[in-house]
Formats: C-alpha cells, structure tokens, sequence
C-alpha cells in the first residue's frame, strides 16, 4: 500500500509541476474560460487524459522505441506548429467581433475534449515527457503490477485536472473584472503565444532536421 501511495503522490507533484508551465494547452484553457466557465480545464483535461490513456497502453505493448525517433519529434513538431499557426491567425482576426456577452451559448462552439486531444498531441515535448520520464515512471510503476500503473496513471492526471481547474475557475469567477476591451486583450494575447509557441516548435523541428 505505501509503495502505491508513493507512485500516486509523486506522480501527482511531478505532473502538476509540468502543468504549470506555459503551453498551448493552458493558452486554451485561459482564452477559453471566460466564457466557456469552470468546466472549461476540466473538459480539456478530459481529452488530453484519453490520449494519454491511450499512450500508456501504446507504451505498454511496445511503442517506447518509436517516440525516441528523430524522425517522430520533426513531424509532430512542423506539423505542430502550422496547427499553432492557424489557431493564432483565425483568434487574431476573430478578435474584432469578440464580446464576453454570450447571450446563453457561452457552452457551445469548439469542442473541449477534442481541443485537449489536439493541443497535447501537437506539442513535441509532450512525446519527449513520455518518452524520457513518462516511461520511466511508467517501468516503476509496473513493478508494482496492475495498481501500480493505475496509482501512477491516475496521480498523473489528477495533477494536471487540479491546476487546470483551479486556472478554469480563477478565470471564470474574474470575467466580471474584464470588459469586452480587456477580454479581447486577454484573447489577443493568448492568439500571440500561440503563435509564439508555433515558431518554437518550428525551430525546434528544424535543429532536429539538420542536426
């Protein structure tokens, strides 16, 4: 039972820690929280926990070897960043009709679990986590069997769902602070790191290229 609660525990501080970092999924989580509401963080950690479920089971039959490719990191990070791209450019030029009023729809537009899928998979450095530390964790955690690997799995996740909540509802209950002037600020900013973060990827994708 305590080798259990370890895994759960230091995996959970080891994830919120990576969680805290900027990225596009907390860009996401921050422009759209405003009027999406607290659910908002929830939801996209719900689709980058699928994915990541998905991975684990991946890792488990063998897919190690192919995330430590070369060739895997240029792809994801090129193809990345003209996703980063796009999404900047279209939120950029949204940004003059943008308004917090929502007149009852602030729940519909994107969807958020698909959203959490996309932003985790377009970022290169999620594949480098669970190619390098993720494995790493998940090989201890299998030595405890079954309910290692879950004690490992869901401390992760949970890491990650406590900040993006908390970050979901930080945003949410201070939309009354915000006007429409300061929400398209809020959004532009968002649309420029994202854009930032396409350029980085690019870069990193050309280092590996000619490296």
């Amino acid at each position: 039972m305590t080798l259990f609660i370890t895994l759960f525990v230091t995996s959970f501080i080891v994830a919120l820690s990576g969680a805290i970092m900027p990225g596009p999924l907390l860009t996401v989580t921050i422009s759209e929280s405003s009027r999406r509401g607290l659910m908002t963080g929830p939801l996209l950690i719900a689709g980058h926990a699928i994915l990541e479920l998905a991975l684990v089971l991946a890792l488990l039959m063998g897919l190690a070897p192919l995330l430590k490719m070369k060739l895997v990191f240029i792809v994801i990070a090129l193809a990345g960043s003209a996703v980063l791209l796009w999404m900047g450019i279209v939120m950029l030029k949204s940004l003059p009709a943008m308004t917090l009023i929502t007149n009852g729809n602030g729940a519909r537009g994107k969807n958020l679990i698909l959203s959490g899928i996309l932003m985790s998979l377009v970022n290169p450095y999620w594949s480098i986590w669970w190619a390098t530390i993720g494995l790493g964790y998940l090989i201890h955690s299998m030595n405890a069997g079954t309910m290692g690997v879950v004690a490992f799995f869901t401390g992760h996740i949970l890491g990650d769902l406590f900040w993006y909540a908390a970050v979901s509802t930080a945003i949410w209950k201070g939309r009354r602070l915000l006007s429409d002037r300061g929400y398209r600020i809020l959004i532009g900013t968002c649309a420029v790191c994202l854009i930032v973060f396409s350029f980085l990827f690019a870069w990193s994708g050309v280092q590996k290229l000619i490296a």
